[in-house]
């Protein structure tokens, strides 16, 4: 950021010529004024301390457009220490403020409906469809790359669901989810550590009248910061991630449908309801025949 300097035109603007600004010619078409030095002095430190009093620094004067902070034209006199001060401050200050700012922002929704396979659901309208990534449909967060959801179908010729009761009590499934998960998710890597719970289980009837099975879990994954080392003092464990998984659960047309939802337990804190609201949007439909 460019601070002005204004002593170069005091001068000019009242009035007041210097040694420099003296025309040299004699063919001028103003005749020179000579003014004694010490009169001189004397009249221009009154007015010069009047301007610089009028166009002092004030914290009102101050626009921040972005990261950034803009003094209007007639900030001219700012001392040079307390201008970078302001300017470290506002930078520090809207690089805090950032990601609470972000989470502050209303999310809008679009709907996807799936009619060949017959679901639908409601997801964030920035969040970006991956194609190729094993599910039968899959969004993610382009922001947080860890945050995600999918949804998963069984094949209807290895089983024939009836109801989301095939799968037992709600704590029975949850278990049965969380063990899908660490099979998914299991490492050939030495010195890799899982730590998971079932966080809650619950069951509810949507308004279309199905069953629904509402599961959530939570993994941490932790590895060796040195994984061959000899000793196991030089074997130092860390936290890699730490992340909720949220299934609903929901049977329709012989399949067992399952929506999935992953994010990183720092960000389920702040987007709880967002993600809420995608859980309860998740509906299972009739296929025509």
């Amino acid at each position: 950021m460019r601070i002005l300097q204004a002593s170069n035109i005091y001068g000019v603007a009242f009035g007041i010529p210097s040694i420099s600004t003296l025309p040299k010619s004699s063919s001028q078409r103003h005749p020179t004024i000579a003014i004694p030095a010490g009169e001189a002095l004397a009249k221009s430190v009154p007015i010069a301390r009047k301007f610089s009093e009028q166009h002092s620094l004030k914290m009102g004067d101050m626009e921040k457009e972005g990261s950034s902070v803009v003094l209007e034209k007639k900030d001219f006199a700012v001392p040079r220490r307390k201008a970078m001060a302001l300017i470290f401050s506002s930078f520090l200050l809207s690089n805090y403020e950032l990601p609470k700012v972000a989470y502050a922002q209303s999310v809008e929704f679009r709907e996807y409906i799936d009619t060949f396979d017959g679901y639908s659901f409601m997801y964030p309208r920035n969040w970006i469809q991956v194609r190729g990534a094993g599910a039968d449909i899959f969004f993610r967060d382009p922001l947080v790359l860890d945050e995600n959801l999918s949804v998963e179908i069984s094949s209807p010729s290895s089983s024939k669901y009836k109801s989301v009761k095939d799968l037992g009590p709600p704590q029975e499934a949850g278990r049965g989810v969380l063990r899908q998960y660490l099979t998914e998710f299991m490492s050939t890597r030495l010195g890799v550590r899982r730590e998971s719970s079932v966080l809650s289980t619950s069951s509810r009837v949507a308004d279309d009248g199905k069953l629904y099975y509402e599961v959530e879990v939570n993994i941490k994954s932790y590895a060796n910061n040195n994984e061959l080392a000899v000793m196991p003092q030089d074997r130092v464990a860390r936290l890699e991630w730490d992340r909720r998984y949220l299934s609903v659960l929901g049977v329709e047309n012989n399949c067992l449908y399952e929506l999935r939802i992953q994010t990183p337990e720092k960000v389920f804190v702040q987007e709880e309801s967002d993600i809420r609201a995608i859980m309860d949007s998740f509906r299972v439909n009739k296929i025509a025949a």
